[in-house]
Formats: C-alpha cells, sequence, structure tokens
C-alpha cells in the first residue's frame, strides 16, 4: 500500500509555493534569490514500513546538506488522541507512529494531529529561511486563538522568614 506522501505533506499546509513532492520527500525553496532548499524526509523506525517522524534538512546544491533535525511524532503530540483512544501502550509499536498499511479510504496517518509538527517545522524552517512564513497566506495555526498564562509564583526556598 502506498504512503501517500503528498497528501501528508499537503496536510501539514507549508506555506512554500515553490515546492513538490519527489517519492516520499518534500523539496521546497522557501525563500526566492537564495540556493538553499528544504528537503523533508519520513524517519523510520525499527519496524518495517514504520514511520516515527520527519526529518527536515538545510541542502545546498554545492555544499550538500549543511544543517539537519529530527521531529519525532511522539515529541509532537501528533498521534497522542489517536493513541489515548485506542488505548495504545506506550511500548506498543505503533504508539507514536504510522505504517504504510491503512484502512480503505483512509490515510496512513488516520487521527493525526499536526498543528505541534507544523509548528516545530516552522521553528526551525524559520532560523534558515527568515520571513517565509510571514510572506505567505498564514495557515490553520495562525487562527488559533492565543491564551497567555499566569507567570508562575516565584519559587521559595527552603529557608521561612517572617
Amino acid at each position: 500500500m502506498p504512503l501517500h506522501a503528498p497528501e501528508f505533506f499537503a496536510e501539514l499546509r507549508l506555506p512554500f509555493h515553490d515546492h513538490a513532492v519527489v517519492g516520499n520527500t518534500y523539496l521546497a525553496a522557501p525563500t526566492a534569490g537564495t540556493h538553499l532548499r528544504l528537503r523533508i524526509d519520513f524517519t523510520r523506525t525499527i519496524y518495517a514500513d514504520t514511520y516515527g517522524g520527519l526529518r527536515l534538512a538545510i541542502v545546498h546544491p554545492d555544499r550538500g546538506e549543511i544543517d539537519a533535525v529530527t521531529l519525532s511524532f511522539l515529541d509532537h503530540d501528533t498521534f497522542h488522541r489517536r493513541d489515548a483512544a485506542s488505548n495504545r501502550a506506550l511500548n506498543d509499536s505503533t504508539h507514536g507512529t504510522f505504517n504504510k498499511y491503512h484502512r480503505p479510504g483512509q490515510p496512513p496517518w488516520e487521527g493525526g494531529e499536526f498543528i505541534g509538527l507544523r509548528d516545530a517545522i516552522e521553528q526551525y524552517t524559520t532560523v534558515w529561511f527568515p520571513g517565509a512564513w510571514a510572506a505567505s497566506a498564514p495557515g490553520p495555526a495562525a487562527h488559533r486563538s492565543t491564551h497567555t498564562a499566569p507567570a508562575p509564583p516565584a519559587a521559595r526556598g527552603g529557608v521561612r522568614t517572617r
């Protein structure tokens, strides 16, 4: 069964206009006038055809890969709700991952929530491609209401004073 990579990357709603999906890899030129490119691949797990996250790499045409980071689905709660609803244990091989086997008519990443992952991609790519996100149309993450949490109370020391 196919992985449906173009649909997965469309689900992330990345704002880069100059992009393509080749096989299971997302390639983009986020800012015009620069030689740097963004490449996003799925990271494999120790289980066949199972993916645990995304690997983002900054690539220069002459120098090759300059920097890379791996974003785990587990660390960004991509499948937290799905795993909690199906009572998947932390030591289950499918916890926080997806594989290419899925129900007919459903994507392999069914039940995934991509806001945390998308925010992490934005944070990483903003370092290498300043202004690329601001120059693009805002995605669904930009429409979320922001709630500022009150500052936590100052920690008290072990000594009491009067």
